[in-house]
């Protein structure tokens, strides 16, 4: 068969290759980038469905509108609401996870040869995305506090991308979380540049201590212009559920009407039936609690997994304390390469996912990506074990 070019720009995905591995007896695994599915609040979830279904069958077992459920846009303005961003029913969409969001944004904005700028690393499906659709993707260095705006900038100047894509707030897989000052000058960047910001926000909700700062969506209400040049993607796959598969997207309205117009051809609508639920979740007042116990587990990991990595690997392994999220990005010392520890941690029953495919341009080998979401203390105490074994 002849597929279409666009097919030769991308490759799959080097981590679902890894899961090919992962089912030898024993094995333990930092490599997926889940949540735990032992902290699902499955209760509320069901008793969410059971209403739902119950009081008005015909209509979440319809088709709908493709902009979303509106009880779902209604709670999910709420819900942004408490997070200080100001955002009305309407001027959201509902999506089929955040991932069809950056999947909508590649398709309404860009054209073959088009610049878009990522952060050194990211979330390899955005490469992915955005590659399929033509992109000339441009790598911009991040530190501990996110992406380098001074660097960021010369960039957007030289190059006068599409877009720029961040993930701010404990991104996957560097788990940065970007200063309040560098997101309010990107603000002004987007505004005197005419830029459009993608901030991709799943992880958010996930922090260990004091609260991160407000989301750029949220400070954008007081940097003149910049909620022009902004776009933003929520889920609730690593909050709530990723089987429910609702997230949302808001935007400017042109670019939310051309991406709803999209989505009209892509899915019809995301699943009435999963949107009803959430949208009653989301009134039960039930998320908060359930947040709490994934934050408290989550911290105590990444806790766990700081000291294991200190104890077995010593001066091999640099990393800096993630203050949220679900990931630790390391770097091997002395140039080891992080592929063929992987191969060796393979051996040894323990997986990761080495960080050359999170760079769009220029990898570095000697990174990689551990997940401490889905492992409990013991596990992750072995399994980092068998990582200092298999130096």
């Amino acid at each position: 068969m002849q597929f279409a070019d666009r097919l030769k720009n991308v490759e799959t995905s080097a981590i679902r290759e890894l899961f090919k591995l992962l089912g030898k007896p024993g094995i333990i695994s930092f490599a997926g980038g889940f949540p735990d599915p032992a902290l699902f609040d499955a209760e509320g979830i069901r008793i969410a469905a059971d209403e739902v279904l119950t009081k008005n069958p015909g209509a979440v077992l319809q088709y709908g509108a493709t902009e979303g459920w509106q009880p779902l846009r209604e709670q999910l303005s709420v819900f942004m609401k408490g997070k200080g961003a100001t955002v009305a029913p309407d001027g959201l969409i509902v999506t089929t996870g955040s991932q069809q969001a950056l999947d909508l944004i590649g398709k309404t904005m860009i054209s073959p040869g088009d610049k878009v700028i990522v952060e050194a690393p990211t979330f390899l499906a955005t490469i992915q995305c955005f590659r399929l659709y033509g992109a000339d993707i441009i790598s911009a260095p991040i530190d501990a506090h996110g992406v380098q705006v001074d660097t960021l900038e010369k960039l957007i100047l030289e190059h006068k991308p599409k877009l720029v894509y961040l993930i701010p707030t404990f991104g996957n897989p560097s788990g940065a979380m970007l200063s309040l000052e560098r997101r309010k000058r990107i603000l002004e960047i987007a505004a005197q540049t005419k830029t459009l910001i993608v901030e991709d926000d799943p992880y958010g909700e996930l922090y260990f201590g004091a609260p991160p700062p407000p989301s750029m969506l949220a400070l954008s209400d007081h940097i003149p212009g910049s909620r022009d040049w902004l776009a933003h993607c929520g889920s609730l796959s690593k909050v709530l559920s990723p089987g429910l598969r609702v997230g949302w997207m808001i935007a400017p309205p042109a670019l939310l009407a051309s991406a709803t117009m999209c989505k009209q051809f892509s899915d019809a609508h995301t699943s009435n039936l999963t949107q009803a639920t959430a949208a009653h979740y989301l009134t039960m007042n039930r998320m908060e609690g359930a947040l709490n116990v994934v934050r408290k587990t989550y911290a105590e990991r990444a806790q766990v997994m700081a000291a294991s990595l200190r104890k077995e690997l010593g001066n091999a392994i640099e990393f800096n304390q993630p203050q949220g999220g679900m990931f630790f990005w390391t770097k091997l010392t002395e140039g080891r390469n992080a592929n063929d520890f992987a191969k060796r941690a393979i051996d040894k029953l323990v997986a990761f996912v080495p960080g050359a495919p999170f760079f769009a341009t220029n990898p570095d080998l000697s990174t990689l990506r551990l997940s401490f979401a889905t492992a409990d203390l013991a596990r992750i105490e072995e399994g980092v074990a068998r990582l200092g074994k298999a130096l």
